[in-house]
């Protein structure tokens, strides 16, 4: 087995196919190249409408899930050519696929990713692994967040305490104890309602340097009601995503204001600053923390998490040596890795399975 392995991480925000190149070192997983081309328009309006509806055909289905892997299988070969990597070079890919619902604690636990493996694997040539949430699930876990196993693996450190926000579109964090325990679970929204609302709005598919947002004010009544959702008094284990957390959810709350759209970008960026926040001081009043995902692209964002964690040192990952925006994908091709060696994933305590399962399932091309 050689030492180089592949991510592909597709989250909610439905911006880009994350993927990345990752050599196992003495330190850990390394980046080696990264690329994350942005997701065709009407690929991603396809894949958001099955999301928020929640219905669709089975022929839609079927054709979009082809469109999307072959979509993950370009990025791969471009990459690899891009990179001057030969596929034989690579052990495995781990693919996250794209998830259009997520339901771990309804009467019939489940949660859907689409993303045809066997047709990564075929026109890549190289094996690929996903479904990593399933066998989780089937434990009686969440299936999510998968990351905080990954973050604990390459960032954790000996009588530190240390804590990684990863700010998708739906924010989560990994609590690395110093007495190398580990928790970690999702807080609520990130990037999810700023995006969607930005492109409802204007037409953009997200704030660039909060800009519309610095142009409103927080509306205190507006966020006090965003506050009130019983999620943020639930215990861990917790995970959420679109299916809770969309445009429609946010609407219902608007009915009873008028406002101008500006501040409702600038409230619900302060609606994610806060929820992150209470969140991570439930478990430490002073701590480094380490961010990322795109919300550690947004400057107001981070500036409101250091106002109001004014005892935390809060940095991106790059000061942990690896790039923000590929931190996820990275974390999937840690988890083809692991899978590749059989080792259980040690997320019970983070996602309340039985037992730690080997996650993922193997296409051979």
């Amino acid at each position: 087995m050689g030492n180089y392995y592949i991510g592909i991480m597709s989250g909610t925000s439905l911006d880009a196919i994350d993927v990345v190149i990752a050599q196992r070192t003495t330190q850990g997983f390394q980046q080696v190249a990264g690329f994350a081309p942005v997701m065709p328009k009407k690929l991603r309006k396809q894949l958001l409408t099955i999301c928020n509806d929640k219905h669709v055909n089975l022929q839609t289905l079927g054709e979009v899930t082809h469109q999307f892997s072959q979509r993950c299988a370009m990025a791969v070969n471009q990459l690899l050519k891009t990179a001057k990597f030969d596929a034989k070079q690579i052990s495995a890919i781990g693919s996250h696929g794209q998830t259009i619902f997520h339901d771990p604690l309804g009467k019939y636990p489940f949660t859907q990713q689409i993303g045809d493996s066997n047709l990564i694997a075929a026109q890549t040539a190289i094996t690929c692994v996903s479904d990593f949430r399933g066998m989780d699930i089937a434990y009686g876990g969440q299936g999510a967040p998968l990351v905080p196993a990954f973050h604990q693996a390459l960032f954790a450190k000996q009588g530190e305490t240390r804590i990684i926000l990863n700010m998708g579109g739906i924010a989560n964090i990994s609590i690395l104890g110093a007495d190398s325990s580990l928790l970690g679970y999702d807080t609520g929204p990130g990037n999810m309602l700023m995006d969607g609302w930005i492109e409802q709005c204007l037409g953009l598919p997200f704030d660039k340097n909060a800009t519309f947002a610095q142009q409103g004010t927080v509306q205190i009544a507006l966020l006090d009601k965003l506050l009130e959702d019983d999620y943020f008094s639930l215990p861990a284990p917790k995970s959420t995503g679109r299916e809770k957390f969309n445009l429609a959810w946010l609407e219902a709350h608007l009915i009873h204001f008028d406002l101008q759209q500006c501040d409702i970008q600038r409230t619900l960026l302060e609606f994610s600053a806060i929820t992150i926040c209470d969140q991570i001081k439930l478990h430490s009043d002073k701590a480094d923390v380490f961010v990322c995902g795109g919300g550690a692209l947004n400057p107001l964002l981070m500036q409101r998490l250091q106002a109001l964690m004014p005892n935390h040192h809060i940095q991106d990952t790059q000061a942990l040596n690896i790039d923000p925006m590929f931190v996820e994908a990275i974390a999937f091709a840690w988890l083809a890795e692991q899978r590749l060696l059989e080792k259980p994933i040690p997320l019970k305590a983070v996602t309340g399975a039985k037992k730690d399962a080997i996650l993922g399932c193997v296409y051979l091309p």
